[in-house]
This record gives structure tokens, C-alpha cells and sequence, in this order.
């Protein structure tokens, strides 16, 4: 007999498969049927669309003014050597999002990715070929590498360089490989259950993982515009008509709409706190007993009170308090209801 359910099944099981150091296996399950293709679509574009990554942006070839030059005593032309650049994957180091860096060689010289190596940057791929110099050749150049997602062609970015570089097209995406299958999967007697098996494969720059992780917290960022639709609904259907309705509007004003960092909104999060009116209830102490929120954290929600009009002087009436209490388990018990 089919049993009636009131909401689809929760998968319970991850794996982490790592094939290498830039590749990884990601097994989710079990969903119901339909669920693992709804999720995984989106995901592997994310993943190849939004991973952060790095790429030279501009160069500046002493004794070069565009491209198609040439360099006395490089094999390479310009065009090639810039080509042969592009090729070349960097990191930057030091958590900097764009950095300069120069170089000088001269002499017979096969000028390979492991010889750009300095303090700033790293090269992931350091067999890659750069150019081959002659005895009597010298070249000097400077170039910016930038962090960022996606690609960028030169139009866009020749308006944000310096005078004397040659703008590049920007290829930032570290993923090589985003894919995913789905299989079947047994629960209990049900065979129409399934499983995603995601092999995702980067050039190093940054982890499989790393990539995977990051897509997912960019889904859960662009989804959180929807959040606002739960305040719509509370504040038109719950809400009653009364002299303090735009002020009791302010106080179920989401938490994740208040622009606050990732660990303090994460912190949060995990204690079930949803609505700035439930901070404007707690007192200082109650804030700092929330776990994992540092003094940082506590600074910027306490600024972010004051910017919303709760300062150090602000008093709630005691009927506001005790209607806003009513409210809050009214909201708490609904949520709950949903979720079973």
C-alpha cells in the first residue's frame, strides 16, 4: 500500500572519493526519484561558471608595444609568447586578489612556468613552455595576474589596466571537468530511489572539493532572495491590522537580509535565530552566549542594531515584548509543522 507523505524524502549519505589531488568523486543519496537530476544540473553549472580562480590580465614587454611585435633573440613572437603565458595557471599568494609581478632573463634560455615562481605568485602547471631565448636575447616584462570567475575578454577589461599593457583575455575558471551520473539505489524494498556521482577535476589552482563547496554556497546565496517571501507572507496573511503593523514588520525583518559576514550570520543560523526582532529581545549577555560567535562577530551585530535604530538606550514596551514572544513561537511552531 502507498503510504501518504508530507514531504519528500531527506537524503541522508555523502561520500567523498578523492582520485588525486586536483580530482574527487562527490556521492550524495538517496533522493526520490527526480530530486538527484533537479539538483545536480544546477549545481555543475555553478560549478563551472562561478569557481574562483586566476589568470594575467595584462602584460608589459619591454621594447614591445602590441602584440604582434616582436622580441630580438626570442624564437617566439609576441602573439605566441602571450599565447604560450595564457597557458601558464598561477595562484596568488597571501589571499590578494590582484598582484604586478616582474620578471628579467637573458642569455640561452628555455624559459619554462616554474621559473615565474617568486614570493607572490605560484604556478600549478611548472612544466609548462613559455619561450626559448637565444645567447644574445634579453626580455623584460611585467605582468598583473588577477583573481576572478568565468572569462573575460579583453574589451572589458583594457579601460582597468595600466598605460603601456597589453590588455589579455582572462580565463579564470579552474575547473576542467564538472560531471555527474545519476544511478538507481535501493531503500528498503524500493528500487526508485537514486544516487549523484559527481567527478569533478580542476588544474589545481584549487581542490575538487574546494569547487564543489564553493558552488554550493553561491545556490544557497542566490536562493536566499526568497527568503523575502516568507516575510511577505507573514506580514500580509499573520500579521494583524493594527497601528503597529509597520513597526512589528521591522522586527521580522530576516537575519540573512541584514548584510552581516558569513560566520556571524552562520552562528546565528545555528541557534535558530531567524528575525532581528528575536536580537532585540536577547540582552547583551544572551548575545555573547551564542556558541562560536567571537568578539568580532559580536561587534558587527551589535553595529548592525544600531544601524537598524536598537542601540545601547533603545527600550522595548512590554506589551511590544510580550506580542513580539507570542509571535516569534507562532512562527517557530509553524516551521516546524512544515517540517515534519
Amino acid at each position: 500500500m502507498r503510504k501518504i507523505k508530507l514531504a519528500p524524502f531527506i537524503p541522508t549519505e555523502v561520500e567523498v572519493n578523492k582520485i588525486s589531488d586536483s580530482r574527487a568523486e562527490i556521492i550524495a543519496y538517496p533522493f526520490e526519484s527526480g530530486y538527484a537530476i533537479t539538483l545536480a544540473h544546477p549545481l555543475r553549472r555553478l560549478i563551472l561558471s562561478s569557481s574562483i580562480g586566476y589568470a594575467p590580465i595584462s602584460i608589459n614587454i619591454e621594447d614591445a608595444s602590441h602584440e604582434f611585435d616582436s622580441i630580438r633573440g626570442m624564437h617566439e613572437d609576441v602573439a605566441v609568447f602571450i599565447i604560450n603565458l595564457k597557458n601558464i595557471r598561477f595562484k596568488i599568494k597571501d589571499g590578494l586578489d590582484r598582484v604586478e609581478v616582474n620578471y628579467s632573463f637573458e642569455g640561452h634560455k628555455d624559459i619554462v612556468a616554474a621559473d615565474l615562481n617568486n614570493n607572490m605568485i605560484e604556478v600549478v602547471n611548472p612544466e609548462a613552455h613559455l619561450a626559448t631565448l637565444n645567447e644574445d636575447a634579453q626580455i623584460n616584462f611585467s605582468v598583473v595576474i588577477s583573481k576572478g570567475i568565468g572569462y573575460v575578454p579583453t574589451e572589458d577589461l583594457r579601460d582597468d589596466i595600466e598605460e603601456g599593457h597589453i590588455a589579455l583575455d582572462a580565463f579564470f575558471t579552474p575547473v576542467k571537468k564538472a560531471n555527474y551520473k545519476i544511478e538507481p539505489v535501493l531503500v528498503e524494498d524500493n528500487p526508485n530511489y537514486e544516487k549523484i556521482v559527481f567527478d569533478i577535476e580542476t588544474d589545481g589552482q584549487i581542490g575538487s572539493v574546494e569547487a564543489f563547496t564553493n558552488a554550493l554556497e553561491v545556490m544557497n546565496k542566490q536562493l536566499s532572495v526568497f527568503n523575502g517571501v516568507l516575510d511577505v507572507n507573514i506580514s500580509s496573511v499573520q500579521i494583524k491590522k493594527s497601528n503597529d503593523d509597520s513597526e512589528l514588520k521591522k522586527y521580522l525583518t530576516s537575519i540573512d537580509s541584514l548584510g552581516l559576514s558569513a560566520r556571524s550570520f552562520n552562528s546565528l543560523d545555528r541557534a535558530n535565530i531567524a528575525y532581528l526582532g528575536e536580537l532585540v529581545l536577547m540582552d547583551a549577555n544572551d548575545v555573547k552566549e551564542i556558541k562560536n560567535l567571537g568578539k568580532k562577530s559580536l561587534d558587527e551585530i551589535s553595529d548592525c542594531l544600531i544601524d537598524q535604530g536598537f542601540g545601547p538606550d533603545f527600550e522595548l514596551s512590554d506589551t511590544l515584548r510580550a506580542n513580539l514572544v507570542k509571535k516569534f513561537e507562532q512562527l517557530k511552531i509553524k516551521k516546524d509543522s512544515s517540517e515534519t
